[in-house]
This record gives structure tokens, C-alpha cells and sequence, in this order.
């Protein structure tokens, strides 16, 4: 395998594996996660500006020999965002979105594909790099942690109606 920069060329063979990433995250968490339609449209030219834009990270692995396996197997796509202006920190790298197709986990992709993420922020000046792994999603935290990251704030989800005020949840 090959990890290499994507070009906006190969952002048609990302699109099915954004579509396994839309449904799997669904799956986890609808409430959070259902799409509007085909997530891949939306994505299309998204995914090409990341690919030409020098402050954005957007990688493929590419199955280099393997003429059975898909061209590309995995990416990660991150990019430059801004910080409130309340924080000393302008801006930082957010990770949007990593997956690894289920025949190529297991052989250290997700984890290349992160380290190089985060070199690539470190010669473009970003000082934090950061990123959302869903609440029951172990095994990309567990990734994640051995990247380096940790726990910085939890995410919470509320949908529908409040609930009624009481003397015990006041």
C-alpha cells in the first residue's frame, strides 16, 4: 500500500468509501448522523478544494500491487480551521474525516495516514490538530490515543423536548 497527497482525480474513488463512512456513522447515531440524500454530492466539491488547497491535508492509500484490491482503500481529509478570537490559539487543523476499508484495516494505514496528517500540519505552522471519534466508536479512539490525541470535551446530544423541570434535575 501507498499513502500518498490526493489529487482532485481521485476524489471519484473516495466518494463510495465517504458514502460507508456517512452510512456506518448513521448506523451508530442517526439522531446525529442521517444525510440529506447522497452524502457523496456534496462532498464532490468539497473533497476536490481540499486537494488544491495548500492549507488542507487530504490523503489516499492507493493499493499499489495488489490488482485484486481497489485502487484506493483508504484517506483522510482534514483541514485549517479558525478559532474563536477569544482563545490565544487563531487556528487549528481539524482531522473531518479517516477510513480504511475493512479488508485493509488491521495494517497500520489509519495510523500512517494520521502521522502524516500531523507532519504535514507541523510544515504548514498549525500548532493543535483536532478531531470528533464517535462516542461508540473504540477502536478509532483507541487510534487516536496512540496517535497522541486525548479527551478534551464531550460532545453532548439533545433532541426533542426538554425535560420537565424538577427539584431533582434542577
Amino acid at each position: 500500500m501507498m499513502i500518498r497527497s490526493a489529487t482532485p482525480e481521485d476524489v471519484p474513488g473516495v466518494l463510495p468509501m465517504v458514502r460507508k463512512i456517512a452510512a456506518f456513522h448513521a448506523a451508530m447515531d442517526p439522531a446525529k448522523y442521517q444525510t440529506r440524500g447522497d452524502p457523496g454530492e456534496p462532498y464532490d466539491g468539497w473533497l476536490r478544494s481540499r486537494a488544491t488547497d495548500p492549507r488542507s491535508v487530504f490523503l489516499v492509500a492507493e493499493s499499489a500491487n495488489d490488482s485484486a484490491a481497489p485502487p484506493l482503500v483508504g484517506f483522510l481529509v482534514a483541514s485549517v480551521e479558525k478559532e474563536i478570537p477569544i482563545y490565544r490559539l487563531r487556528e487549528f487543523g481539524l482531522i473531518h474525516d479517516l477510513w480504511v476499508d475493512e479488508d485493509y484495516r488491521h495494517e497500520g494505514l489509519a495510523r500512517q495516514m494520521v502521522t502524516l496528517a500531523l507532519e504535514r500540519f507541523v510544515q504548514i505552522g498549525v500548532e493543535q490538530v483536532r478531531l470528533y471519534a464517535a462516542w461508540d466508536n473504540a477502536p478509532a479512539r483507541a487510534l487516536f490515543d496512540r496517535c497522541g490525541f486525548r479527551p478534551s470535551s464531550v460532545e453532548m446530544l439533545w433532541q426533542g423536548r426538554p425535560a420537565p423541570v424538577s427539584p431533582e434535575n434542577s
